[in-house]
């Protein structure tokens, strides 16, 4: 059965529906979805993020048809409640469930009775009372979204939590990468995560899917907001995993496939962590005279949003070797997958070990 074709059957299975790119390739058939939660992406093994690139192919597929909607979630309820500001995954979120016909409500915790000190706990039950199958949620608590999939009876993904954990962000950096390249292939392949590591939940989602698909990974930053990941580069390199810390930009964007720059995140910032904006953009921005060290062609990206002019100089973020957009599009897809998939399972995994 395609995508196409799955108008009155429930997504409520024990194994992946079949799409069109599986189609393709029976072998795949063989590899299950066994998770009922995205909460991070430590817990997916090799197959199973393959699982989601192939997947998102697919839902690429269906994004270049005349209409962009197809019935595979008509009749399910996917309430969004983030209590963090956001444009890109909160949107993306809503555009990837309604292009599956989802019934979408959306929340914005400053907006509801969480500010007249609702718990999180009665917030999700009251959701979950209210009809909804799925529960995406942002929060500036890392581990709020676990909390959130204890209590909640249908399947939650996790829109961000504080420092922790970013998954779908990951998912469609991964995918950005893979496309571009023409074997489809990140061994082997340098890539550079420049910026505020220490407050970053996208480079800590990122560090797992980018060594688990063979890259060459480089953290960059200064040494203030940098602390910590060694310790991650030594348990990398005890499993093999290529993974590096430096506070040399030379060192790290030298011959480099990919660069993706970090926002500074002040909102989360303590005082003291940095001289001033001026100071870091002038040591650690990614102008175009720093990207001249990657390699030619090398890949520009960024999470967004953007504080142009700080980590990233304006005209790199909008020259010919940016696929910022190209992100921003496939997370349309990519978030269109993981809804796909978590439908279609009745696992107890979280996708996160």
């Amino acid at each position: 059965m395609s995508i196409a074709s799955e108008v009155d059957a429930s997504p409520a299975t024990s194994s992946i529906p079949a799409i069109p790119s599986v189609d393709a390739a029976p072998e795949s058939q063989a590899v299950p979805w066994r998770h009922r939660h995205l909460l991070d992406v430590d817990g997916l093994s090799a197959a199973e993020l393959d699982l989601v690139m192939r997947t998102t192919d697919a839902m690429r597929e269906v994004l270049a048809r005349p209409i962009a909607k197809v019935p595979a979630l008509r009749g399910r309820q996917a309430t969004i409640l983030f209590y963090e500001a956001s444009t890109r995954t909160r949107v993306s979120f809503e555009v990837a469930a309604k292009n599956l016909s989802a019934d979408v409500v959306n929340i914005a915790a400053a907006a509801s009775s969480v500010s007249k000190g609702e718990s999180l706990v009665d917030t999700v039950r009251t959701i979950e009372a209210l009809g909804a199958h799925m529960l995406v949620i942002r929060h500036p608590v890392s581990g709020a979204p676990y909390l959130a999939a204890e209590t909640f009876g249908g399947s939650v993904l996790n829109g961000g939590d504080g420092w922790h954990a970013h998954p779908t962000q990951a998912l469609l950096d991964l995918y950005t990468m893979r496309e571009r390249f023409p074997d489809g292939s990140l061994e082997g392949r340098k890539i550079v995560i420049l910026g505020d590591l220490l407050h970053s939940r996208v480079a800590r989602s990122n560090i797992w899917t980018l060594t688990a698909a063979g890259a060459d990974l480089w953290l960059c930053g200064p040494a203030t907001l940098a602390r910590g990941f060694e310790a991650w580069a030594g348990r990398g390199a005890a499993t093999g995993r290529r993974f590096h810390v430096t506070t040399s930009v030379d060192e790290a964007l030298r011959d480099a496939d990919v660069v993706m720059a970090l926002r500074i995140q002040r909102e989360r910032m303590a005082s003291g962590l940095l001289p001033s904006l001026r100071e870091y953009a002038a040591r650690y921005g990614l102008t175009k005279a720093r990207l001249a060290l990657a390699k030619p062609g090398a890949l520009v990206m960024h999470p967004g949003p953007m504080n142009e002019g700080v980590e990233i100089a304006a005209d790199v973020a909008a020259g010919v070797q940016s696929v910022i957009t190209d992100q921003v599009t496939n997370g349309v897809a990519v978030r269109m997958a993981i809804l796909y998939l978590l439908a279609g399972t009745r696992g107890t995994g979280s996708g996160s070990a």
